[in-house]
């Protein structure tokens, strides 16, 4: 498996991305809509992950 780091986001930085508060990607990620990594303290969600993620919530 390829870790590279460019192929992962911080919880934080999807965020901003989003422009939604931390606390809602975290209750994403427990309600298991969003799958991650946590390393040490930190999330880190894979882009193939998060592109699935933003496919599944698209209105159709």
């Amino acid at each position: 498996m390829n870790t590279n780091k460019k192929n992962f986001y911080k919880a934080e930085d999807l965020a901003k991305l989003l422009e939604v508060n931390i606390m809602t990607i975290y209750r994403y990620i427990k309600a298991g809509r969003l799958k991650a990594y946590k390393i040490g303290r930190e999330f880190r969600i894979d882009k193939i992950e998060f592109s699935a993620f933003l496919e599944k919530a698209r209105t159709k």
